[in-house]
């Protein structure tokens, strides 16, 4: 059974309309200077994008600026924080510039935390040059590129450009993207494209871009490794790519063995810091993996709550329009993820407002394109998909924010950025929490919190306070005390007020 389209056809068996049978390989009539994915898949005959790139390059193009003009204002407003966007700036910075990139306020060495290593490649790009808009940067690109092999893989399902470009409004409209990009900084931004793309590669047959992007997939986060597994395992079961889904899986299981043995218990000894969303399960990797295969009584007790419901209300809804029952088989590539978020305690996981649902996302929208391939899906006109799509955003995007939460401090905006001028580009710095991201470019900076009470305040330079505004992590009471023990240490001096904002120095 052949699908058609007007650039060409994807040849499949029976159950190729699914994207679940053994479609063999895509036919593309588009001439030879048609601009395409080449570049990313070498010796590639299979796959050209259409004359009509350039559509898709401005929509790419604006929907990056909009992201990178939104995230930038946030962090303008004085609304990002020491946790994330701080935290992935000092790496990089450190990086850059020869220091070992041992966070400050966490006390170890990056790669003990989610293993990022593609943050050596990154550091690069502070090395020219040393801004935390870089990361705001690379940030909306990610989530604006991905379009790109989305609508690839539309068309080489066989979708009517239409049909194409009706799911990548539903991508643009999905309201993690838009969240998570207000969220500070996180990696995994970077793996959704990669993950479209080994994708795209697998069904062309095309060894190279696949190992490239499943290589790159890994360096985001470690937890990827276990997303590279189950990955695998739906390309050999129902994507009938043997080889590719026996890569996936190897590579995969080797990195997370490498991030748990090696890794993790050399640069941080005390213990896995992911494992404390999951105390329920056990103390250790070891105990939960246990737990979850020999104890089906406390995996069903973690798994059917409440909670668990209301995350895959959030996650599902957006898109439920396009879903079918009968074509959810790209949902076993995501399946660890998924499986994680549902098994953890916190519900900072359960949340699509932060990034622990973002590699769930791209196999949601395959299985998007395969219902919408085999003419299944709750609604099929385009207007109505958008108006659903634009509801969903409308209840469950944070754009509010910009006129209510991110203008509570703006108040103290002006006397803030005044104080921080006043501190040099090197020396040790305490302050708040949501100014850390402004100051991380040094070896020693920490956001304010209890622990400040007992801690000895001679380690820093600079000392910065706003009592109006004290920010995550701390409280009036605290600012208050921290300020009538500066006043009454002869090491430190005033050297700046205004508006409750406090600046002092060691004298």
């Amino acid at each position: 059974m052949s699908s058609s389209h007007p650039t060409g056809a994807y040849q499949c068996s029976s159950s190729g309309t699914s994207l679940g049978g053994n479609c063999d390989r895509l036919i593309i009539n588009n001439p030879p200077e048609a601009m395409s994915m080449n570049a990313f898949l070498p010796n590639s005959q299979a796959l050209r994008f259409p004359k009509t790139l350039s559509p898709l390059g401005l929509v790419i193009g604006g929907y990056t600026i909009l992201l990178f003009l939104l995230s930038s204002l946030r962090h303008g407003l004085f609304q990002s924080g020491a946790l994330d966007l701080g935290y992935h700036d000092q790496i990089l910075f450190l990086l850059s510039r020869g220091y070992p990139p041992v966070v400050s306020f966490w006390g170890y060495h990056f790669l003990g935390g989610h293993a990022e290593w593609i943050y050596y490649g990154l550091a690069l790009l502070y090395w020219v040059y040393a801004d935390v808009h870089w990361l705001l940067a690379i940030q909306a690109i990610s989530l604006a590129i991905a379009l790109w092999p989305l609508q690839a893989l539309c068309r080489q399902a066989g979708l009517t450009p239409h049909q194409g470009w009706t799911v990548g409004i539903a991508y643009l409209l999905y309201p993690l993207v838009f969240n998570v990009n207000l969220f500070d900084f996180h990696p995994e931004v970077m793996a959704v494209p990669l993950i479209f793309a080994a994708v795209l590669a697998a069904r062309s047959q095309q060894w190279a871009g696949f190992a490239i992007a499943t290589t790159l997939i890994l360096g985001c986060r470690a937890s990827l490794s276990l997303l590279l597994v189950t990955m695998g395992l739906w390309l050999i079961i129902f994507e009938h790519r043997r080889w590719y889904g026996l890569y996936a899986m190897a590579i995969g299981s080797i990195w997370f063995g490498v991030v748990t043995r090696v890794l993790i218990p050399t640069f941080k000894p005390d213990g896995y810091h992911a494992l404390g969303h999951y105390g329920s399960l056990g103390s250790s990797i070891g105990e939960v993996m246990r737990n979850v295969v020999l104890r089906p009584d406390l995996l069903v007790h973690q798994l059917f709550t409440l909670a668990n419901l209301e995350y895959l209300v959030l996650l599902l809804v957006p898109l439920i329009w396009g879903l079918s029952w009968r074509h959810l088989t790209p949902l076993v590539a995501c399946s660890s993820i998924l499986g994680l978020n549902l098994l953890a305690d916190s519900v900072v996981l359960k949340n699509i407002v932060f990034q622990y649902s973002l590699p769930i996302l791209p196999f949601l929208l395959l299985a998007v394109i395969a219902a919408q391939a085999a003419g299944a899906g709750l609604l099929r006109q385009r207007r109505w998909i958008v108006l659903w799509c634009l509801i969903a955003f409308a209840a469950l995007a944070r754009y509010p924010y910009f006129w209510g939460e991110y203008l509570s401090s703006v108040d103290t905006w002006s006397a803030t950025r005044q104080a921080i001028a006043q501190i040099d580009d090197s020396s040790s710095v305490l302050a708040p929490h949501n100014v850390v991201s402004h100051l991380s470019h040094r070896v020693q900076i920490q956001y304010t919190t209890e622990a400040q009470r007992s801690d000895d305040l001679s380690q820093y330079r600079y000392i910065l306070l706003n009592l109006r505004h004290p920010a995550y992590q701390s409280s009036p009471e605290l600012i208050q005390y921290l300020l009538g023990r500066l006043q009454n240490d002869p090491a430190f001096k005033l050297t700046f007020t205004q508006d409750d904002v406090y600046l002092f120095s060691q004298r």
